[in-house]
């Protein structure tokens, strides 16, 4: 939600064999504020109009940050199988809707790129009764090589979870920064906790905590997903109504642990017992939280993708990269075990120029 990430990837035989290029261009402030509007609050009225010019706006920036990066790697269109753009998630709900709503319109990015575009992955998914979340496991599962039982686990605003084994299996386990990032900027202005600092100088407060873990979601068996529209302050000041008489940073703590918490408590139900764990996303670069869900799973050895090759930022641009491979040849990219899909799909539509 902070900005368009672009990796420019060369994909074969099902792998990525490098990230040539990488390019993160953060959005327009106006742009992500609607957007962080749309999304923490799916009940609000807005025009048809509004989403529209949304939906071509968040399409112009990812068609700049296409234009920015080829220029950057000296690499010219033509020579570009095609885009895989995911387009920034508005609305997502697997049980009650069965829909999800992707914007940034990928016909305008093909013609203004000149490159093939795939986007639109994940209501195939959905269409077979699967949740359409998360998609990035199958691609975890084509990195993890020789290093699985597994597991790799990206902290967005939504963290999610592949346990990489014999059935390889994942799902969200909930907020990852979401809560963190709003607490802080409502309190200090700050986009997001750098390092995780603000939250290791508060207090744990147990009360809030089991009133956060005592949510419906955490102890739902997978297949699941979720995001922003759930998790963020609304759901917080709901389920302790008197969060704004803790001291900010006592929050801030507790928030820290509901996400560490959240990731680890579901390894005592795991079928299989990985040893290692792979960080990416932005959370990866949190050193406090990282420091928790080590003291909370000694048994794992905690690291970043850096340790598999694609550094922990490029996780999710790469990931789409892959799965519009999967598409343009022919392939699925879901994992029916992870998203309850009744088969497995090839996901995406292709937009030419």
């Amino acid at each position: 939600m902070d900005a368009v990430d672009a990796a420019l990837c060369h994909v074969d035989d099902n792998r990525i064999v490098a990230i040539e290029a990488t390019l993160s261009s953060p959005y327009p402030e106006p742009v992500r504020s609607q957007l962080l509007a749309l999304q923490r609050s799916p009940d609000a009225v807005v025009t048809i109009r509004d989403i529209a010019r949304l939906d071509i706006a968040v399409a112009r920036c990812f068609g700049d940050t296409v234009d920015a990066l080829l220029r950057a790697a000296a690499i010219s269109a033509d020579t570009v199988a095609a885009i895989g753009s995911h387009g920034q998630t508005v609305f997502h709900d697997a049980s009650e809707t069965g829909n999800t709503i992707q914007l940034g319109n990928p016909s305008w990015i093909a013609v203004r790129s000149g490159i093939p575009v795939v986007a639109d992955f994940r209501r195939a998914d959905m269409a077979l009764a699967g949740q359409g979340a998360p998609l990035v496991p199958a691609f975890h599962q084509s990195i993890a090589g020789q290093s699985r039982p597994c597991m790799v686990l990206n902290i967005g605003g939504i963290a999610n979870v592949t346990v990489v084994g014999d059935d390889t299996t994942g799902f969200d386990t909930g907020p990852g920064n979401a809560l963190m990032d709003e607490w802080i900027h409502l309190h200090r202005g700050e986009p997001f906790d750098r390092d995780g600092a603000w939250a290791a100088t508060g207090t744990l407060d147990e009360e809030l905590l089991s009133a956060c873990l005592g949510d419906a979601y955490f102890s739902a068996p997978p297949p699941k997903s979720t995001g922003r529209d759930y998790f963020n302050l609304g759901w917080l000041r709901r389920r302790y109504p008197g969060i704004e008489r803790l001291p900010a940073d006592t929050v801030q703590r507790t928030l820290c642990e509901l996400t560490a918490r959240s990731i680890t408590d579901p390894l005592a139900t795991a079928a299989t017992e990985p040893r290692r764990m792979y960080v990416c996303g932005g959370g990866a670069r949190n050193h406090f939280l990282l420091e928790r869900i080590r003291a909370l799973a000694p048994q794992l050895e905690v690291t970043t993708t850096d340790a598999v090759g694609i550094a922990p930022e490029w996780v999710e641009a790469a990931a789409f990269a892959w799965l519009a491979w999967q598409r343009v040849n022919g392939r699925p990219g879901n994992l029916p075990s992870v998203t309850g899909a009744s088969r497995p799909a090839v996901l995406g539509a292709l937009y030419h120029p």
